[in-house]
């Protein structure tokens, strides 16, 4: 699967996520420490689009306000990220981000921002009672690619404690346990 095609799946069930919070649910707590469920929006919409401007020439046109229209916000986001990825003059271009090796823009678009939007679909969707199972061999994918890398990742600050699961947990469970959420978080 392209980039493209991997993104355009990806933000799609996202998408189905946003367009599925309930009347007063962009309120509620999620698994993440101290974020609502419109949070999980705000930090997709807010972070990539500066990452991707440290590593390229290129620019996402900001778009409404999460606290306003979370639906909006995301809708107008993930398409300018997968007009991005659509572009054929993008394909070859190198993103050389400062504190990363150099690579083609697509691979660091799905290595570091769906990915992201995947993991984080699993959040939004507990927070806000919806179906939040993920494609287990998707999960499979990321958590052994990430385990060798456990220490590097913690050291970022971007994932939290790893939460312990059972030997027999299922991937998703796995991998939701790595990134340090509790699998077995309700709100």
């Amino acid at each position: 699967m392209s980039a493209a095609e991997e993104h355009r799946s990806i933000a799609g069930t996202f998408g189905d996520k946003v367009r599925g919070v309930g009347a007063g649910g962009w309120d509620a707590a999620t698994p993440v420490a101290q974020w609502q469920a419109r949070d999980v929006v705000r930090h997709l919409v807010e972070w990539f689009p500066a990452f991707l401007a440290d590593g390229s020439d290129l620019r996402l046109s900001p778009g409404p306000s999460v606290d306003d229209d979370p639906v909006a916000a995301w809708e107008h986001h993930a398409a300018g990220v997968q007009a991005v990825l659509d572009d054929p003059a993008n394909a070859d271009l190198t993103f050389a981000h400062p504190r990363l090796p150099a690579m083609p823009l697509p691979r660091a678009i799905s290595e570091f921002y769906t990915g992201d939007v995947f993991m984080h679909t699993w959040d939004l969707a507990r927070a806000t009672g919806q179906d939040d199972r993920l494609d287990e061999e998707r999960c499979q994918v990321m958590f052994t690619g990430m385990e060798p890398m456990d220490e590097m990742l913690r050291q970022s600050g971007q994932y939290g404690a790893r939460v312990a699961v059972p030997e027999d947990a299922s991937w998703q469970d796995r991998l939701i346990g790595f990134i340090g959420r509790d699998p077995q978080w309700r709100p």
